[in-house]
């Protein structure tokens, strides 16, 4: 790990520590800051000339603001001579936006491609990307992490095979899902839901047995959480015992929180991918695993020239 450094900004910082202190690393030092008009400043303050680097930034809420420091962050970096700048996004913000599903609307995952590499980005690192087709929009490689190891390690510690079924919210998460009751030996139920418009959807019906079966809804992302609410009280209704739910990404926005304290859900396991709010970590629903052990060990081998793809599920 010689001539290696892990820079951060604002959106995660104690992520980012933990992935220092995996790899035996100081942070390195940057000052990122707002001059009084908004404008985001950054000062590296140590040279990075010829040395590997690798920002790590989230581009969660408020997503511009830490979309910018991300850009602000691998300018500073490629004018200070840095041989290598690789972008760590734990959470790939703007990733719902992957194509177009009106007329004149744009595709801005694609637009966040290029300013990542147009900053100065020579590879990007990310985790359970929204959209796996968000790969093909950079032309620089990107591994696509899957947080699934941390959260199937902690289901198997918790739950008993023959209770369990593992629940897809919708049609599109039932790969994800049965992938996770294959490898916890667990049954399948899918959510049949029709959304009316954005962040608003309905529960029609559940395919599959739940009844006097511990529930684990499972998804990428818990944004609003308006599905997830309706998926677990949809599930209590035909007869599951327990309902948990295990998402990536506890994006949490809006009236997230309240939602969760007033559903039947008992209790939300997430990663630390995005960092959760004061309203969220005094929220008691809501537990923590963290994904710091599996972007070091990719940032490892990266700099060694070992291979990222057995990491992958």
């Amino acid at each position: 790990m010689n001539n290696v450094r892990i820079f951060t900004g604002n959106a995660n910082r104690p992520l980012s520590e933990a992935i220092c202190g995996h790899l035996g690393l100081p942070l390195g030092q940057a000052v990122v800051k707002r001059f009084s008009d908004g404008e985001i400043s950054c000062d590296i303050q140590e040279s990075v000339r010829g040395w590997d680097v690798f920002v790590v930034q989230s581009t969660c809420p408020p997503v511009n603001d830490h979309v910018m420091e991300l850009l602000v962050m691998m300018d500073a970096l490629k004018r200070a001579s840095a041989n290598s700048i690789s972008a760590v996004i734990p959470y790939y913000g703007y990733a719902r936006q992957d194509r177009k599903v009106n007329p004149r609307v744009p595709i801005t995952s694609k637009l966040i491609a290029d300013l990542i590499t147009v900053a100065g980005a020579d590879r990007v690192l990310t985790v359970d990307l929204h959209a796996g087709q968000i790969q093909g929009f950079f032309n620089i490689p990107v591994d696509n992490l899957f947080a699934a190891p941390v959260l199937l390690d902690d289901l198997r510690r918790r739950f008993a095979a023959d209770h369990l079924v593992v629940v897809s919210p919708d049609a599109g998460g039932v790969e994800r899902a049965r992938a996770f009751a294959k490898r916890l030996d667990a049954g399948l139920a899918i959510i049949d839901k029709r959304r009316e418009k954005a962040n608003v959807c309905e529960v029609m019906h559940i395919i599959g047995d739940v009844a006097d079966r511990d529930a684990i809804l499972l998804d990428d992302m818990v944004d609003t959480a308006g599905t997830l609410a309706n998926a677990a009280r949809a599930l209590r209704e035909n007869g599951a015992r327990r309902v948990y739910a295990a998402c990536t990404h506890p994006v949490l926005s809006g009236p997230a929180v309240d939602r969760l304290m007033e559903a039947p859900l008992e209790e939300l396991i997430a990663t630390d991918t995005v960092p959760l709010s004061p309203a969220a970590s005094a929220c008691g629903k809501i537990r923590v695993l963290s994904v710091a052990p599996l972007l070091a060990e990719a940032i490892r081998r990266i700099t060694e020239c070992g291979s990222v793809s057995s990491l992958f599920v």
